[in-house]
């Protein structure tokens, strides 16, 4: 976990999926709270790639959603099989914040 400030979350859900998590907590020797941190986590970079892949968010947009850098980003898309179309706006955006960089 990152140094950001931690939330407490209370959150209703069916039986089914409770018992899902509390047994792949189990078969990853892990806690429940852990678990779900980590499927959380995994949720937010399927939706990002989702949608980079239908068009409806760009790279910069794509991370920020996923909460991780650009240069990670292209990373794991290209770990899940996924091309970036590198659009002229996502080139000029890399190039500020490069430029905020020095």
């Amino acid at each position: 976990m990152n140094n950001m400030s931690v939330k407490t979350l209370s959150i209703r859900m069916d039986e089914d999926d409770y018992r899902s998590i509390v047994s792949l907590a189990k078969e990853e020797k892990e806690d429940v709270s852990k678990t779900v941190r980590e499927l959380v986590e995994l949720g937010r970079l399927m939706l990002a790639i989702e949608k980079y892949k239908n068009g409806e968010a760009s790279i910069e947009k794509s991370a920020r959603i996923a909460g991780v850098s650009i240069s990670k980003m292209l990373d794991m898309m290209k770990e899940h099989g996924v091309t970036a179309n590198l659009e002229e706006e996502d080139y000029l955006n890399s190039l500020k914040t490069a430029r905020k960089a020095w």
